[in-house]
């Protein structure tokens, strides 16, 4: 099979890398890639906004099956697109993607299905917001409705930060198109667990548990990322839990969306708080987790292509994932400033001995490209991913962090307790 892969991402990164080791690849692409990534897949600069432009190159190459990693071309619609034109693509079409692309639209439906989620109103108007923070008991999650990279989310302890985080949202435009519409919701309390589930319509197959760090400093300080670190399996929940989890949160959404005739195929992500009164959904994701993935797919033993090729031909006859016996944790560098103003092109040394062939560690490119002199150097907020695989998740913490201390990028940072909490009740 001749293998496309959209997006230049850490998660990218990964999902070529498993999809190299099937043995029905003849041929992998990559648009736009990253520096890692063009270590194992031929490289195009296509945008991943630019839908036509890939639908076309598809057409021309005669990819076989096209993954699609980021959120924008699938809520854009590239899975209608390539569809029409006869092409098969692993992903949600437009309308399931929405999932994502709004969140007014997924805790409507959350309700109409009658998924667990925290109390929430949505408002297009600044006035009304603020008028409704002052009156309403603090403190609560201001959500930005569109797509803001994992960056939309912003925990308000007082009024005073509600107000002032509307006015950047809706009215100063902080993320754009995305912020002129809010959800305003209660804040839920308790552990957070990311749940992701492989789905063609009616089948559901889950994936290992992981839990995502999302705050850019140690002892989950300071702003919302896109992910700082993420570990798998999570030791507080058993098999049985995490099944008994799907069937509340993940098979009411697809059962759901398909009896209004939208059939979602694809990836399924829920972030999940997990609170005394049970689980709650955070939000969805219509894409693999980013840096779930690449705590999760390490784990992976199945041939992944075959199921995402199954999927995408409407036709999952997978039953079930086989695993390795092994936890993975992955531990994000960071460049200084992220997720605000950061450097880009600062090079990035000590990788030929981090990337050095192991059994144990790995570095998954993100925020990476090559210079005009062929060195590599950062080019996004996240720069790459060390991941590490161990008996047990302490394991796995040493391999990856031993990984990414070899690595040396001037002005770069990253958290030094990504799974702190679950070695702590888990010893």
């Amino acid at each position: 099979m001749k293998v496309l892969v959209i997006g230049s991402g850490g998660r990218e990164h990964v999902l070529c890398w498993k999809i190299a080791q099937s043995p029905l690849l003849t041929k992998l692409y990559a648009a736009p890639g990253n520096a890692g990534i063009s270590e194992m897949a031929e490289c195009h600069d296509i945008k991943v906004e630019d839908i036509q432009g890939l639908c076309d190159f598809a057409k021309k190459e005669k990819i076989d099956l096209t993954v699609v990693g980021p959120e924008s071309p699938l809520v854009e619609g590239i899975v209608d697109l390539f569809e029409k034109e006869g092409l098969k693509i692993f992903g949600p079409c437009k309308a399931a993607a929405r999932l994502e692309g709004s969140k007014a639209f997924a805790k409507d439906v959350m309700n109409k299905f009658s998924v667990p989620t925290a109390r929430y109103e949505v408002f297009s108007n600044v006035n009304e917001a603020k008028h409704y923070v002052i009156e309403t008991e603090m403190p609560v999650v201001i959500k930005a409705d569109g797509l803001a990279a994992g960056k939309g989310v912003v925990i308000c302890e007082s009024s005073q930060d509600a107000v002032n985080t509307l006015t950047q949202m809706m009215s100063d435009g902080a993320f754009g198109e995305s912020g002129r519409k809010v959800v305003v919701e209660q804040l839920l309390e308790g552990e957070e667990l990311s749940v992701l589930a492989l789905c063609d319509g009616e089948k559901i197959i889950p994936l290992a548990s992981s839990q995502d760090h999302k705050r850019a400093y140690e002892h989950d300080r300071g702003p919302n990322t896109g992910g700082m670190g993420a570990y798998s399996p999570c030791p507080q929940y058993s098999d049985v839990q995490l099944a008994e989890i799907v069937e509340k949160v993940i098979r009411p959404i697809v059962k759901g969306l398909g009896s209004e005739g939208i059939i979602y195929r694809g990836i399924l992500y829920a972030g999940i708080m997990i609170t005394r009164e049970g689980p709650f959904v955070l939000e969805y994701n219509c894409r693999f987790g980013d840096p779930e993935a690449q705590a999760i797919l390490p784990r992976l033993k199945s041939d992944l292509l075959a199921v995402m090729n199954e999927i995408a031909s409407a036709n999952l006859t997978t039953q079930s994932l086989e695993w390795h016996d092994k936890a993975c944790m992955a531990v994000v560098l960071a460049s200084g400033g992220y997720p605000g103003h950061y450097k880009k092109g600062v090079p990035i040394h000590g990788l030929p001995a981090a990337e050095a062939k192991r059994e144990n560690a790995f570095v998954f490119h993100a925020g990476t490209t090559k210079n005009e002199n062929g060195q590599i150097v950062t080019s996004g907020g996240r720069i790459l991913v060390a991941a590490g695989l161990g008996d047990n998740l302490r394991g796995a913490r040493e391999n990856a962090y031993q990984l990414i201390e070899k690595i040396n990028c001037e002005g770069t940072f990253y958290r030094r307790d990504i799974g702190g909490r679950a070695l702590e009740v888990y010893r």
